[in-house]
């Protein structure tokens, strides 16, 4: 009997903290399409990515063509030429990796021009949904445009456009 009292007073509790809380949701994928800067940032990010992708590759392209012409003269050369064309390719091949870690590694250019364009647009967006949270004194603020469980989510917990709206993009 006790353990069922104590069961249902458990329950009851845990109904009673879930009723207090208050939750909102907000669409960050959206909130981001609507935000010029983001955009510009975005298209700015991906011409670079794009050029630097591009001179990895004629990089990659030259050591391939190095490599066919070793492979068609091979039979001409002496060892010791051998030698000192495949240290030629390695060497070019070598670059070739460092300048793509340089430009795409984890703390290459491409995260660095990231964190600089991306970054303060972003910073803005969450002191904002904090101001909205604080003055409706909301708990919890669920993306739902990331990987969140929730099957159905009501349009009126979303406060997409309010957070455009105090970031002055008001549609």
């Amino acid at each position: 009997m006790k353990k069922f009292v104590l069961t249902l007073c458990l329950i009851a509790g845990i109904g009673i903290v879930a009723q207090a809380q208050k939750f909102a949701t907000v669409d960050m994928g959206y909130i981001m399409k609507n935000i010029p800067a983001f955009e510009s940032a975005n298209e700015q990010l991906n011409q670079v990515s794009k050029r630097w992708q591009s001179e990895i590759e004629t990089q990659m392209k030259e050591v391939q063509q190095l490599y066919k012409n070793y492979q068609t003269e091979l039979v001409f050369m002496s060892d010791d030429m051998k030698v000192k064309r495949e240290e030629e390719i390695i060497a070019k091949e070598k670059a070739a990796q460092e300048l793509k870690q340089k430009y795409f590694g984890p703390e290459g250019e491409l995260f660095k021009k990231r964190e600089s364009l991306i970054k303060p647009i972003q910073d803005e967006v969450y002191e904002a949904i904090e101001e909205i949270s604080k003055s409706k004194g909301l708990d919890l603020i669920f993306d739902k445009s990331s990987a969140m469980s929730a099957i159905f989510v009501s349009p009126k917990l979303d406060i997409s456009d309010e957070v455009l709206k105090k970031l002055g993009y008001s549609k």
